[in-house]
């Protein structure tokens, strides 16, 4: 009975599917270990619970009100309050100072903006626009940059050329032009926030192709990719099973500490007028919104600041742990 090329090596892929495990377990036990790691998911745990609570809580209300009300439980007044209660579509309270100002109102815990919408309900409902889109920007940029990277490095030579010469091409035009201009004539003027995903991680891809070409070019050469390809494993097997899982740890750290990246750029673009429109809450658009009354009430400006700061700092912290728990040189 013929047997497979790919079933020739089932026992060297268990083989190292154990080490790859272990390798895994102690890398997980250095970030329990590690304090920088540990504050840094703190950080990003809280961010994902609240945007997963504003998430869950928008499909909810949406499911129980109806999808097509005029306002939503983003613009609620108060932040506890339910949509029958809120004023009719079109009308607005005028802006409340937060809890710790004179005649301030726990009701208001950060008070209100100028249309008199909760400032802390939209505070929580823009981590889900913010964090969302810096995620999956960063892994469409994660997966896109490594087919590459990983295929160009592989074969070298003329596809090596070609490839990489794109890659620094598409590197070469600078990103927030890159992404206005993409957003701008994919979308068709709307300026929709799926297309300022795309355009985010068109700008990443050169980044992680580089990261993954460069491990990759010493990673073909070990002896365990020789006997593979002597036993006639194809190469799209070779490059899935053995050339990416062993390339991937600094595109893993480089993804965690973008991510942060990201979200700044994200809030950028929606500070301009590219990322989420009216009256969707983000971070960067209540920057923008806010901008304008800094010198009366800076609150506005200081909240949004806040959130964005300490959600990159979180992303960091956790990026720096992982990278020295990925590191055998450094014993945590």
């Amino acid at each position: 009975m013929a047997v497979s090329s790919e079933s020739q090596v089932e026992g060297g892929d268990g083989a190292s599917g154990e080490v790859a495990a272990k390798t895994w377990r102690d890398t997980l036990g250095r970030i329990k270990r590690d304090t920088t790691a540990r504050w840094g998911l703190y950080v990003i745990s809280v961010v994902l619970v609240v945007g997963l609570y504003a998430f869950v809580d928008t499909y909810l209300s949406t499911l129980t009100f109806g999808a097509f009300d005029n306002y939503t439980m983003a613009e609620a007044i108060p932040i506890f309050d339910h949509p029958e209660h809120l004023p009719a579509p079109g009308e607005s309270q005028p802006n409340q100072p937060p809890a710790f100002h004179v005649d301030g109102s726990l009701e208001y815990p950060l008070g209100t903006d100028p249309e008199g919408r909760d400032y802390f309900t939209r505070l929580v409902y823009g981590s889900q626009i913010s964090v969302s889109v810096g995620i999956v920007a960063t892994l469409l940029g994660t997966v896109a940059g490594t087919i590459v990277g990983a295929v160009s490095g592989y074969y070298g030579g003329r596809v090596d050329d070609i490839l990489m010469r794109s890659v620094e091409t598409l590197y070469a035009i600078p990103g927030l032009i890159l992404i206005i201009v993409f957003t701008e004539f994919a979308s068709g003027g709307e300026r929709n926030i799926q297309y300022a995903i795309i355009g985010v991680s068109l700008t990443t891809i050169p980044i992680f192709a580089r990261i993954i070409r460069s491990r990759v070019l010493s990673v073909r050469e070990m002896d365990y990719i020789e006997a593979a390809r002597a036993a006639g494993v194809k190469d799209r097997y070779i490059i899935a099973k053995h050339i990416i899982p062993n390339s991937f740890a600094p595109v893993l750290v480089y993804a965690t500490l973008e991510i942060g990246v990201v979200i700044l750029i994200v809030a950028g673009l929606s500070f301009l007028g590219y990322g989420a429109q009216p009256p969707t809450p983000d971070w960067g658009r209540m920057l923008a919104q806010s901008y304008r009354y800094m010198h009366s009430n800076i609150w506005l400006s200081i909240w949004p600041g806040l959130a964005i700061m300490f959600t990159i700092m979180g992303f960091n912290l956790f990026g720096d742990g992982l990278q020295d728990a990925l590191d055998p040189r450094i014993d945590n």
